[in-house]
């Protein structure tokens, strides 16, 4: 069992031919991912790499190769579309990478998937990768060991930090999930806490937050109230000023409940382990396993 995608999804990357896409389909055809399809308007009947086929649409795609998760690496200008074709072809897992989408896109997109039930991840997002199976989107392959400590992160680059942190302690991962850090996401933090805890090869679970808005708070008292697994959180911009953008777009201070410090005491309030630093993450989960946590 993993979370969201396993060793046999069916990948559609839509934008194989472009520079980002075609780079990370081979990453991601390396590591060892089914993927089946390429799409990229106008160039259908291509084939990519001398094995996958590239078609005009999605839905040709879904029809000929049985795609069933796509990840996008489109310009942003053309991203919102591609989700929408995603979704009308009978994908059920979206995974955008694509960064600087109008927000005002992501608001006609998230009510269009809710109705057809399809699930994103991202936009502006690093993606997932459950080591040993299968990666979709950009997270590096090689720093991810196999084991039972599950990672969703806002933060691409904190991901792959905590990951060393653990793997260099022979702390392998079950499933690690970039969210994105825009205003507006499809998978949040409390969805991947769920889908951990229904997870079997989940013991352990690291929340990377970081400044703006409250979804740390509010998958603090969901994990207080319904995770029966250990849960360090880290939040990042403890440093950062009341009012200016960090890096993300949603991250952001507005007031006292988007900063660190709110972030941090919210966690501990709920009897949840904060660590200080990203180097802290390794040793804390260190010794819950030394522990039998």
């Amino acid at each position: 069992m993993s979370v969201f995608i396993d060793g046999d999804s069916r990948v559609v990357v839509q934008g194989i031919t472009g520079r980002d896409g075609s780079f990370h389909a081979r990453q991601m055809i390396e590591y060892g991912t089914r993927v089946v399809a390429g799409v990229t308007p106008g160039k259908g009947g291509q084939v990519f790499d001398d094995d996958v086929p590239v078609f005009d649409t999605v839905e040709e795609a879904v029809e000929e190769e049985g795609a069933e998760v796509s990840v996008i690496f489109v310009p942003a200008r053309f991203a919102a579309d591609a989700i929408f074709e995603a979704a009308d072809s009978g994908i059920g897992l979206v995974v955008c990478i694509t960064e600087g989408i109008p927000v005002r896109d992501m608001m006609r997109v998230m009510p269009y998937l809710e109705e057809r039930d399809v699930r994103l991840i991202g936009p502006n997002c690093p993606g997932l990768i459950v080591p040993g199976r299968a990666k979709v989107g950009i997270l590096p392959g090689q720093i991810v060991r196999e084991g039972s400590v599950g990672i969703v992160s806002r933060s691409g680059t904190l991901t792959y930090e905590v990951i060393h942190q653990l793997s260099s302690r022979d702390i392998g991962q079950s499933t690690c999930v970039g969210i994105g850090g825009d205003p507006i996401i499809g998978t949040d933090f409390v969805d991947c806490l769920r889908a951990f805890e229904e997870d079997d090869e989940t013991e352990a679970v690291v929340l990377i937050g970081e400044i703006g808005g409250t979804d740390e708070q509010v998958a603090a008292r969901w994990a207080s109230e319904n995770l029966g697994k250990p849960l360090v959180g880290f939040i990042a911009g403890q440093t950062a000023p009341p009012g200016r953008r960090m890096g993300h777009a949603g991250a952001i201070i507005s007031g006292a409940e988007g900063t660190a410090a709110e972030k941090m005491s919210a966690f501990r309030d709920l009897g949840i382990e904060v660590a200080e630093r990203p180097s802290d993450i390794g040793e804390i989960v260190r010794d819950w396993m030394e522990d039998g946590r």
